[in-house]
């Protein structure tokens, strides 16, 4: 592949050269995608798509049809014959490479004791080798939100492509956000989950967080310090506006109060982790300028007044209300889960999204709340090559099937321990 030497291959015979590739302890290094339906990820589409990628970037997104190029430019031309090109999604808040099995506490490290911990950082806990990582990596989604959970503050939380080989190579933003967890307004006891009461102690639990948020931007406008206090250094850019925050709220009542606490601590990058009221007051959000990050889409509706697909379509909801938002997949056994982050996006299409809406609210608009779509989140030129090509419509459970994928310009491996297994016994009762 040198001298100007290339070679064109279809993707099915791509991966033998890329076994060779691997154990040469090589890679290509100027790959050009051509023929493939291109799904930007900004809403728009190129039916067929010529994408060059050289030095682990975006360098050519072109009509193939209105485009003629030099072979020789490329080392590896990589014909897709009509395959589904996206860019890599993106899990936002979720305990991936922070847990392995769940019913094994040993394996968790998403959580520390006490109540404020915004110095607690996720991103040196991120574990690279996790199996369930492998898994999800299959299904598309190349990139997730390290975040920590517990007490009332967290900790900070850090954006990570699912493709490295320790903490520091995957990281794509550290420290991204401080996360609160704002208390809730109602309260339900478990033997009658139906009925639910007034949290008693709701004005104090508020109370003491604008405490600690006041504590905080005072500590962060005084210019020298007789002592270190770690927990205020970590809240220090949450008010230059370096830093976001993201809160923790579903009720109606949370939202509203959140709206006013990021007002009166004049939050530059304040964000809704939740979100399930927020398609009833969409102008003050988008007034505001908060951004949600919506709950898991596949849940049960909240109240019983609620209509049983209300869930399905607050995506649908927060789009006709002019509300920034991404999906995400909080809830239990989150982290193998988030192989499902594709499907949740399919669901929101069928509820009212377009296909390239629900496309980018698991790409670039997850990528524009994070702080990191400047790189990341569309296949533009001058951004990270992070994409992948499924045979089929990546949205669709029974079509999802990807056969390429590449973090930052690397062609990564899309074997599993679930593929292993299935290959293993496949073989065997074959036989």
């Amino acid at each position: 592949m040198k001298n100007g030497l290339w070679i064109k291959i279809g993707i099915l015979s791509f991966f033998a050269m890329i076994a060779n590739v691997n154990n040469a302890q090589k890679s290509p290094s100027r790959i050009l995608l051509e023929h493939g339906y291109l799904h930007i990820g900004n809403g728009e589409v190129i039916e067929s798509a010529l994408i060059g990628i050289q030095n682990g970037k975006i360098s050519l997104v072109r009509n193939s049809l209105a485009y003629t190029y030099d072979k020789k430019d490329w080392d590896t031309i990589i014909d897709l014959k009509g395959q589904h090109i996206y860019p890599g999604f993106v899990a936002p808040n979720s305990t991936l490479g922070l847990t392995e099995i769940d019913a094994v506490k040993a394996t968790h490290d998403f959580e520390e004791v006490g109540e404020y911990n915004p110095h607690i950082r996720s991103q040196i806990a991120f574990n690279v080798e996790s199996d369930v990582i492998a898994t999800v990596r299959s299904n598309g989604v190349l990139i997730a939100q390290a975040t920590p959970r517990g007490g009332v503050i967290s900790g900070s939380s850090s954006a990570m492509h699912l493709s490295g080989w320790n903490w520091e190579d995957a990281t794509v933003l550290a420290d991204d956000g401080i996360h609160l967890e704002w208390p809730g307004s109602l309260t339900h006891n478990w033997y009658e989950s139906s009925r639910l009461k007034k949290n008693e102690h709701y004005e104090e639990q508020k109370r003491a967080i604008y405490q600690f948020f006041k504590m905080a931007m005072t500590y962060s406008e005084t210019k020298e310090h007789t002592t270190v206090d770690l927990r205020m250094e970590a809240m220090k850019d949450c008010f230059m506006g370096s830093k976001r925050v993201y809160i923790h709220a579903s009720e109606l009542q949370q939202l509203v109060d959140v709206l006013d606490f990021a007002k009166e601590f004049g939050l530059k990058f304040p964000v809704i982790v939740g979100g399930y009221d927020s398609h009833l007051i969409t102008r003050q959000l988008h007034d505001a300028k908060i951004p949600v990050m919506l709950m898991r889409l596949h849940s049960l509706p909240e109240n019983e007044e609620d209509a049983t697909d209300l869930p399905f379509r607050l995506p649908s909801l927060l789009q006709d209300g002019g509300v920034k938002f991404c999906l995400q997949n909080e809830g239990d056994m989150e982290a193998m889960n988030t192989r499902n982050l594709p499907f949740l996006a399919g669901t929101a299409k069928a509820y009212g999204l377009t296909e390239e809406q629900a496309i980018q609210s698991v790409s670039l608009s997850a990528c524009e709340i994070l702080g990191i779509s400047d790189r990341y989140g569309s296949i533009e030129e001058g951004k990270m090559a992070t994409i992948f090509v499924s045979q089929g419509n990546a949205l669709d459970m029974k079509t999802n099937n990807v056969t390429l994928a590449l973090v930052n310009g690397k062609i990564i491996s899309l074997d599993n321990k679930q593929k292993e297994l299935y290959k293993k016994y496949s073989e065997k009762y074959q036989k």
